[in-house]
């Protein structure tokens, strides 16, 4: 019998190029999205099912899990993809900037999650697997806001392992590095820093070094399609591996981060952007 893994944030990115690899691996795939008539690039399968999810809007996922179980009789897998970066200094930042950062990031998470979990615990089985960041494990200027909805991921997702795999339900984390996707584009919601001056010189900076990136200054190390592999493998490497380490940026400076102290980890990111 076929397994099948529900993806939220399933339009674009890591999240689109994992259903696709689901799909050619013979998985049913209950892809997730605001705008499903808005996708493009999903493969078209009768194991693929396009479902309209907004990760605020509790009544969307209860529909689409409904949805998905209705289409597919049982879903296996979980994979919290769902996500965007806001960046720029606190202090910038409006109520409902701070507010939809964690919305989305975390309580959208917690929300699917807790829809899925009645189906898990009635079938005594199921692996939910939470997309990170190697910013859920170090950080970096101008982003304090999404890391730290990223460690609140990586505490949570540790946490509930004591709480579910009594049941059946597994859980892993995935972290990824720089990935070849629109995050800094359309995923990314910078602060206006008209009335927060002083800030400018680092925020400058830090947006120099995505563009730098994005125009090819700077090589991306990993894509959205090498990222889908990774987490094919978490999911079905039937381990109790906890953290999945993406891309070898990632690798390097969570080694990086291991050996040095906080004064010399500091030190090390304001060389990486000439702060």
């Amino acid at each position: 019998m076929k397994k099948t893994i529900l993806i939220t944030g399933a339009s674009t990115g890591i999240g689109r190029a994992t259903a696709n690899l689901f799909v050619e691996k013979g998985w049913n795939v209950a892809a997730t999205m605001r705008t499903p008539e808005k996708a493009e690039g999903l493969i078209e399968s009768e194991s693929l099912l396009k479902l309209k999810m907004d990760v605020q809007d509790k009544e969307s996922i209860k529909q689409s899990v409904k949805e998905a179980i209705q289409a597919f009789g049982k879903i296996d897998v979980l994979l919290n993809n769902a996500g965007y970066g806001a960046m720029g200094p606190m202090e910038a930042a409006s109520d409902e900037q701070i507010r939809r950062q964690f919305n989305v990031n975390v309580f959208g998470l917690i929300d699917v999650t807790k829809a899925l979990l009645p189906h898990m615990r009635a079938n005594k089985e199921g692996l939910i697997l939470n997309v990170s960041s190697i910013g859920g494990r170090v950080t970096m200027p101008e982003f304090s806001l999404y890391h730290a909805t990223k460690w609140a991921v990586e505490g949570l997702t540790e946490s509930l392992q004591y709480e579910l795999n009594p049941l059946g339900i597994k859980l892993k984390l995935i972290e990824p590095g720089g990935v070849d996707t629109d995050f800094a584009g359309r995923s990314l919601d910078a602060f206006d820093l008209e009335k927060w001056k002083e800030y400018k010189p680092v925020a400058d900076k830090i947006t120099q070094y995505f563009k730098a990136g994005q125009e090819g200054d700077r090589s991306i190390p990993s894509t959205a399609e090498q990222m889908a592999e990774g987490i094919f493998k978490a999911t079905t490497d039937g381990t109790d591996q906890l953290r999945y380490l993406l891309g070898e940026d990632a690798l390097q400076i969570f080694e990086a981060r291991k050996s040095l102290s906080d004064i010399e980890f500091k030190s090390m990111v304001n060389k990486r952007f000439n702060l």
